[in-house]
This record gives structure tokens, C-alpha cells and sequence, in this order.
């Protein structure tokens, strides 16, 4: 029997242990700022968020930097590096080219609070305009229901979310046309589908989906689904159907008068 070691893949910028990497950091708050340069030791297996946490510890005790769970899970280390948005604890520095400068920025669909920090209290509030989940009466005595269990899985995927918000910087409609009276974003699309897709509820958000969130705004570019750190499919999963049913409701001509059929036959 012939015993093998478990393969490991090394980067060979690491084979000496440790190197010197190049950080451009963006400081300042919400009247301007602007990028400081850093340089700190880097190794194999270290992400983004520790070698700004070495920074943190060694040459800038005041850097501002939102974090907690450090395993992907908690949304709270959402930054653009490089001009794209991440989880800085999910993007390791073996996957960057170090040759050159690695920019780090707070995300852009957002109002600035210091250094890499932005206020997404805006999503918060979103969501609590959102209609709530209005379960149809139990199917049984005991007071449970019956479900199909493709029914089911089918909204697994949207609870997946950590609402690290990333959907929302890349989304135009927000970071470049700044309409977040208009448009909730992919984040909360994402949660009206989950709401209206799961097989108990009751509520009809329809309307408000074509008014007040403003789904007509979403032109399908799939920015959201690709900067997803849980892999979920918002456009095509999600956002697509929601729009199919924006326009059964309010542009189908057949649905009109099927609707209008219907209701002559039950008057």
C-alpha cells in the first residue's frame, strides 16, 4: 500500500514564507478623503480582511473597518478591492496580483461613515415596508399544513442571503443613478420572490412590486447574481419571475380579460 500525503497548492510568490504586498486604503469620511498607501507582510492563506487588520494593528489604529464573523456568514466586511465588491474575508490575497497596489475601498451604493465603513441603514428600512408573511389557514385539525417539497426548495435558495449587500453596490439603478426612492435593489427583490414564491403565503405584493419598488428599473444585467458570495441566482431565479408576474397582472391583454370573465360570471 502506498501512502500520499493530502495535496496542498502553494503560490509560489509564497515560497519564502512571507512577502511585502502594497495597499492602497481608502480614508476619510462623508466630506472627501482619499487613498493612503500601506505596505505590511502578507503569507499563504491569508485573506484581505487580515492584512488590513495587521495595518489596523501596526500603522493605523483609526482605520475604520466593519467586521465580525470572519467565515463569510455575516455580511459585514462587504468592500471593493479592486475595484470589485467582496467580502474582504472571503478574498484571499493568493488570488490577487500583488506586482502592483491592492486597492480597497468602501462600497459605493452607500453614504460613506469613515474609511471603509458605509451607512446601509437604508436597506433596513426597506425592508420593513415590505409586506410580511400572511400564511394561509392550517390544512389540518392540529394546525398544520401540507406543502410540496419542490415548493419548498425552491425558496431555500433565496434565504441563503447574509445581506453583505454587495448585490445592492453593483446594482446601476443604485450606485450610479442613485435612485433609492424608486428601486429597493436585488437584496429586497430577492426577498419579496422569497415571500411570494413560498407555497403558504397568502399576500399579494404585486402591486407595489410594479409602483413603489420599482422592479421595471432592473434591466437583467446579472451584475447581482455574479458578485454573490452564497452563488444565488437572483436574476434568473428571483427577479425574472417576479417580472412575469408584474406583467400577467398589468400588461397581459388575455389576463385582462380572462380577469374581467371571470369576474362577470361570479356578479
Amino acid at each position: 500500500m502506498t501512502l500520499t500525503s493530502s495535496t496542498t497548492i502553494h503560490d509560489s510568490r509564497f515560497n519564502e514564507s512571507r512577502m511585502t504586498a502594497t495597499f492602497k486604503i481608502w480614508r476619510g469620511n462623508a466630506k472627501g478623503g482619499e487613498f493612503r498607501d500601506y505596505k505590511t507582510e502578507v503569507s499563504e492563506g491569508m485573506v484581505v480582511l487580515d492584512a488590513v487588520h495587521d495595518i489596523q494593528r501596526a500603522q493605523a489604529p483609526d482605520l475604520a473597518c466593519r467586521w465580525n464573523c470572519k467565515a463569510g456568514k455575516c455580511g459585514s466586511c462587504s468592500a471593493e478591492v479592486n475595484g470589485m465588491p467582496k467580502l474582504m474575508c472571503m478574498t484571499r490575497m493568493s488570488d490577487l496580483p500583488l506586482d502592483k497596489p491592492v486597492t480597497i475601498e468602501p462600497i459605493k451604493a452607500f453614504p460613506i461613515t469613515k474609511d471603509l465603513i458605509t451607512d446601509v441603514s437604508w436597506n433596513f428600512r426597506v425592508k420593513k415596508k415590505i409586506k410580511k408573511f400572511k400564511p394561509r389557514p392550517p390544512d389540518a385539525p392540529d394546525g398544520t399544513w401540507r406543502m410540496q417539497q419542490h415548493d419548498i426548495d425552491r425558496v431555500q435558495e433565496f434565504r441563503k442571503c447574509i445581506e453583505c449587500f454587495l448585490c445592492q453596490d453593483v446594482c446601476h439603478v443604485l450606485r450610479d443613478h442613485q435612485m433609492h426612492d424608486k428601486f429597493i435593489g436585488p437584496r429586497f427583490l430577492i426577498h419579496v420572490a422569497a415571500l411570494e414564491m413560498h407555497p403558504l403565503d397568502t399576500e399579494d405584493r404585486i402591486e407595489e412590486l410594479r409602483n413603489a419598488q420599482g422592479i421595471g428599473y432592473c434591466n437583467i444585467t446579472k451584475c447581482c447574481t455574479k458578485v454573490c458570495p452564497e452563488s444565488i441566482e437572483i436574476t434568473d431565479n428571483g427577479i425574472i419571475p417576479l417580472k412575469e408576474r408584474v406583467v400577467d397582472e398589468f400588461y397581459d391583454p388575455l389576463g385582462w380579460f380572462w380577469r374581467w370573465m371571470k369576474k362577470k360570471r361570479e356578479s
